[in-house]
């Protein structure tokens, strides 16, 4: 899956860089997206992320491109593969800016862990 986020003003940090915090938000967005276009019916809710490593600023104006992939499924969760990329409109260049792997876990009603093979996908 592919998804796209503008960095607008409200996005940036005092120092006119983009908030890590508003980054991780947008990974766990997109990678909850996928999950749950995968699984239809599943509730998930967000295990963890493997790596938080920031690789390169992002300012005000940049385009990102999220790249989504499923990794692994398990019997109650899946992981997701997201790379961040900026992308080049001709002022900042382009390249990987985050990579991380996002793991989810389905619930049923009650909260406990619900197997994947009774929701869809």
């Amino acid at each position: 899956m592919e998804n796209y986020k503008l960095v607008l003003p409200g996005h940036l940090n005092h120092y006119g860089y983009l908030f890590g915090g508003t980054l991780l938000m947008w990974v766990d967005e997109v990678s909850w997206i996928a999950a749950s276009l995968d699984y239809p019916g599943c509730k998930f809710v967000t295990v963890g992320m493997d790596r938080v490593e920031f690789k390169k600023s992002v300012r005000q104006g940049s385009l990102l491109r999220f790249e989504v992939d499923k990794k692994r499924a398990g019997t109650t969760s899946v992981q997701y593969t997201v790379n961040v990329y900026r992308e080049d409109l001709g002022t900042q260049g382009g390249g990987s800016v985050f990579t991380t792997t996002v793991t989810f876990v389905c619930l049923d009603e009650t909260g406990a862990k619900r197997a994947l093979s009774k929701c869809g996908g």
